[in-house]
């Protein structure tokens, strides 16, 4: 992993318009390297609480520190400056105006310090449709995609949701409609972030798809919902409690994220060992890969990627258009794409940040489409239906709706990564290896459906790995381990 420890992200397009009060208390929590022992955590606490910090946790599992501090102690500390900026759409928010300093003594043991910007982190990859279309509960995309057939019960998937909230009696109306198990929902509060449900086209319907279709496609899992302020610290806070919970979820899927660059190198870097630490674990993490095609939403005129989609150790989740026979079997698939609608497209493409992994040398990852067409992390890693025009049937609200977007396959691959575990009686974890594995020794019946016609924008599907739709869609019966 990249061992860069900036600690501030950019903000290019937002000015400065003063300077946060001296005495304003701000949240914060650190991380140290995952491989100090915990006495290292307990002399950071201490020389922390004598220089007037208040430590409210020590998390060892966790490599955490949680705090508060007034500015003035943090611009001390950390020989910097919290100042109070204005983005283009006149949102205030308060981040460092220089990049802090670490302490001498602790430099090489903190890894992160996240909480002194409270700019928004990540956007929720959900598109509700917006005209008439085809649309499918998501059992019947399950069936399509050929999950097993049997009851999750005892499986655990985590959501992380940094916005929005829903009613449990959605929940009971929308599995009783489709005649399967109501599954637990447990409502989870990280940073003070809470269940708070608003209007159908608010973030609610991010949280209600992923609960629906998680739900739906392995009835019988539990399901826990991370709430989380939609801030750095909100989110790694969030993946990080969620990966070291107990038990341990199968799963944990993330619908939310942005562009790489838009993450201070030092959070980003350290989601991405979050993640490493639960796949590894055996906690599959699979993450939405955008909506914005292969320029990530970005107007630069370059290809982008989405983190933490493009996290190595992350389940990259890519999009597409399908349609399926009258007896409910994938009929076509093609890549999604409907950005000359002004509609949206399925990200994917090539990390500038994580080199190419171990497990895609075979793949014949492509060098990316930017000028000096560097070489890295392709992503997806595999892809299923996403696109509104034939999405997915859901309850927001009180109100009947089709979504889709990538933000809907991230849920449907960790129901996938359920019953795989159901079935195994063993967790799946980090299972790529294994999957790209399948490129070089193609076994018999084929564990992927392949997907090979339309783009992304800059990027084309072809036979084999693509940055469209990365190992293609799963057959899931033909993935048993």
């Amino acid at each position: 992993m990249p061992q860069e420890r900036h600690f501030t992200r950019t903000h290019p397009d937002a000015r400065q318009i003063g300077d946060k009060p001296k005495s304003d208390l701000i949240d914060l929590s650190i991380y140290i390297d995952f491989s100090a022992p915990a006495s290292e955590l307990d002399n950071l606490a201490t020389f922390l609480t004598t220089a007037g910090f208040t430590v409210n946790a020590v998390n060892p599992v966790r490599h955490h520190l949680e705090l508060s501090a007034t500015v003035l102690l943090l611009e001390q500390l950390f020989a910097t400056s919290i100042a109070v900026f204005e983005d283009v759409s006149g949102d205030r928010f308060f981040a460092p105006s220089n990049e802090p300093i670490l302490p001498t003594q602790f430099s090489s043991l903190i890894v992160a310090l996240v909480g002194m910007d409270s700019s928004l982190q990540a956007t929720p990859k959900f598109r509700i449709a917006t005209a008439a279309t085809i649309s499918y509960a998501p059992p019947e995309i399950a069936k399509a995609y050929r999950f097993p057939v049997l009851p999750a019960a005892g499986r655990r998937i985590a959501l992380i949701e940094l916005g929005g909230g829903f009613h449990s009696a959605d929940i009971t109306a929308y599995f009783n409609q489709l005649n399967l198990p109501v599954p637990t929902v447990t409502a989870i509060s990280v940073d003070g972030g809470s269940n708070a449900p608003s209007t159908p086209t608010s973030s609610d319907a991010e949280v209600m798809l992923d609960i629906e279709v998680a739900g739906s496609a392995a009835p019988g899992t539990a399901i826990d919902v991370y709430f989380a302020p939609n801030t750095n610290r909100g989110f790694i806070d969030a993946v990080s409690v969620a990966a070291n919970s107990l038990p341990r979820p199968d799963a944990i899927s993330i619908s939310w994220g942005a562009p790489e660059q838009e993450w201070a190198p030092a959070d980003r870097n350290l989601l991405a060992n979050i993640v490493q630490t639960a796949a590894t674990g055996g906690t599959t993490v699979t993450v939405a890969a955008g909506d914005n095609g292969s320029s990530d939403g970005l107007s630069d005129g370059l290809a982008h990627v989405d983190f933490p989609a493009s996290a190595p150790y992350a389940l990259a989740c890519g999009g597409t258009r399908i349609q399926l026979t009258p007896a409910g079997d994938l009929a076509a698939q093609t890549v999604w794409n409907d950005l000359a609608n002004g509609g949206g497209a399925t990200g994917g493409g090539i990390s500038r940040v994580f080199p190419l992994p171990a497990y895609q040398a075979g793949a014949r990852v492509p060098p990316s489409v930017d000028p000096g067409h560097p070489a890295g992390r392709g992503l997806p890693d595999v892809a299923a239906n996403a696109d509104p025009q034939t999405g997915y049937q859901i309850r927001v609200d009180g109100t009947e709706m089709v979504v889709g977007g990538t933000s809907a396959v991230a849920p449907l691959m960790a129901a996938l990564i359920a019953l795989l575990n159901q079935e195994a009686g063993t967790p799946q974890g980090f299972v790529h290896p294994a999957w790209y594995q399948t490129l070089e020794s193609p076994p018999k019946p084929p564990p992927f459906f392949p997907i090979d016609t339309g783009s992304n924008g800059a990027y084309k599907a072809g036979p084999g790995w693509n940055a469209c739709c990365g190992l293609g869609s799963p057959i899931g019966t033909n993935l048993k381990p």
